[in-house]
């Protein structure tokens, strides 16, 4: 019988919840793996909120969790549906803008490679839910998805603390996001300049 992880192995895997937080801005993913400083912000407080109302509507099997060693990856799936033998993984999104986005579609796919490994046959589509317009997207998984998920997994572990990403390309995700009072992205652009060059902060000062 095969022995359960450790915390010591398990942390050699990529939980499938930090892709989508590396495709989002990769130095944010540092600060909150190499140092804690994310806190948890409402978005995450309000999502939690809303997944543990859905999870009682219907009786919905939710929350299964999966970890795959040959994948390098393990996380929890929302919801599991399953209509005529075919199982179909959903994943539930706050989006107060009425949208989802690539990263969401990474995340999902992570969740897809998960099942299908499980399954050991192919899952090939997966839906985006989202509670602000209470829709769910189909998203079908291409073989261009899986190798995107791969190649962020093998950025992941080369991943040092001495090493810190550089600034985003895309000033505007820095708006809301909870860890700028460590990243200071508008500080950095001005006192080190040659740190944003080539960023979306580049232009900003």
């Amino acid at each position: 019988m095969k022995s359960p992880p450790t915390v010591g192995q398990r942390d050699k895997v990529v939980h499938v919840s930090a892709l989508n937080e590396y495709v989002y801005c990769p130095r944010r993913f540092y600060y909150q793996r190499y140092h804690d400083e994310i806190g948890t912000p409402y978005e995450l407080v309000d999502g939690r909120s809303k997944h543990q109302n859905q999870s009682n509507r219907g009786g919905w099997i939710t929350e299964r969790y999966f970890r795959a060693d040959e994948l390098k990856l393990h996380g929890k799936i929302d919801l599991i549906e399953s209509e005529g033998g075919v199982f179909t993984p959903v994943e539930r999104k706050r989006s107060e803008s009425g949208q989802y986005y690539p990263s969401d579609e990474v995340q999902l796919t992570g969740y897809c490679m998960l099942l299908e490994a499980a399954l050991n046959e192919p899952v090939n589509v997966g839906y985006i839910y989202l509670y602000s317009t209470d829709e769910r997207h189909a998203v079908r998984i291409t073989d261009r998805h899986r190798r995107t998920v791969r190649e962020i997994i093998t950025r992941i572990e080369e991943m040092s603390v001495g090493s810190i990403p550089p600034l985003t390309d895309n000033p505007e995700k820095c708006e809301a996001c909870s860890a700028r009072e460590y990243c200071m992205p508008a500080e950095t652009a001005r006192l080190e300049p040659e740190k944003a060059a080539g960023t979306g902060w580049e232009d900003e000062i």
